[in-house]
């Protein structure tokens, strides 16, 4: 996030270190992805990328079987690509900052260079993470590998949005013309609701996937290529991370050619759909939820009015 946190003590972080062992003389924020906020601790020479999670987001427990996940896929499989967090002197990876909201995980610092998520690889990088992914849709799936069905994580608060028009938002000040555009889009929202669920009972046999193998996820260091953020990890359809990557028939050949698996356009069509409503979804219940006018909330109107666009084309 740009942001910081407002409601969170950057100290907590220090004591916590201490169970991985690491002495942080600086922790300096960085203002990088959206969701998480993220630190950088440095200390005797070193550096760590130190992640702060809001688990109200999503449980505790969830997030710890994917941190879970991460670790064997690098340290059992021997998935040299995956950033996965580092284990804690009693062998975790997440570590709780406070009662209820926060929890904390810790990376290696890679010296690499990271993309966006809009960015537009060209063929032969697409090539380089289609062969990585190939590679851990063929990994035997960990026992704490989380199922991750087809659903919409904010169907029941972008449902609400839709059956309720009339009481005002009150969160912020860009409550109302967010309010505003829902009405406005509301048709054409339901209509994709429909397909949504005409594709999300298509058959298909499930693999290990990461869930957002975008261009803001994979790191460029030398010759290699890392992917970030496995708090999506779980199983599901290969076309669950296809459709983030894969831009033209030679790219799906190439994915066949390296598992034997067809690639199913509407399943790709699915995942497409979903990571829309979903956008939709979250966005709406920031704007219902009281806050600002910050740099994370006019990223959030700016990608919510470009979603809808995007739904109605």
């Amino acid at each position: 996030m740009r942001d910081r946190p407002d409601d969170f003590d950057e100290e907590l972080l220090r004591p916590a270190l201490n169970d991985w062992g690491i002495k942080a003389a600086t922790l300096d924020y960085a203002p990088v992805g959206f969701g998480d906020f993220h630190w950088i601790a440095t200390g005797g020479g070193r550096r760590w990328f130190v992640t702060v999670a809001d688990v109200r987001r999503r449980t505790y427990d969830e997030l710890r079987l994917a941190m879970e996940t991460a670790a064997a896929l690098r340290e059992e499989a021997g998935l040299g690509f995956v950033v996965a967090p580092l284990r804690a002197a009693d062998g975790s990876t997440l570590r709780r900052l406070d009662a209820h909201r926060y929890a904390m995980s810790v990376f290696p610092y890679e010296e690499a260079t990271g993309g966006d998520f809009g960015d537009e690889l060209p063929p032969a990088e697409r090539g380089h993470v289609i062969d990585l992914l190939a590679e851990l849709h063929a990994t035997p799936p960990p026992l704490s590998t989380p199922d991750r069905p087809p659903a919409l994580n904010g169907r029941a608060a972008l449902e609400r949005a839709l059956a309720d028009t009339t009481l005002p938002w009150l969160g912020g000040p860009y409550s109302e013309p967010a309010q505003d555009l829902i009405v406005q889009y509301a048709g054409p929202l339901r209509s994709r609701l429909a397909e949504f669920d005409r594709l999300a009972g298509r058959p298909g046999e499930p693999v290990l996937t990461h869930g957002e193998p975008h261009p803001g996820n994979l790191l460029r260091a030398g010759e290699r290529r890392l992917l970030i953020d496995w708090d999506t990890v779980g199983m599901a359809v290969p076309e669950r991370d296809l459709w983030l990557v894969a831009r033209d028939d030679d790219d799906l050949a190439r994915y066949t050619k390296a598992t034997g698996r067809a690639v199913d356009h509407e399943l790709l069509a699915l995942y497409r759909l979903r990571w829309a409503l979903d956008d939709v979804a979250e966005f709406v219940e920031w704007f219902r939820s009281p806050h600002g006018r910050t740099a994370d909330a006019e990223q959030s109107w700016d990608a919510l009015t470009g979603t809808l666009e995007q739904l109605t084309r």
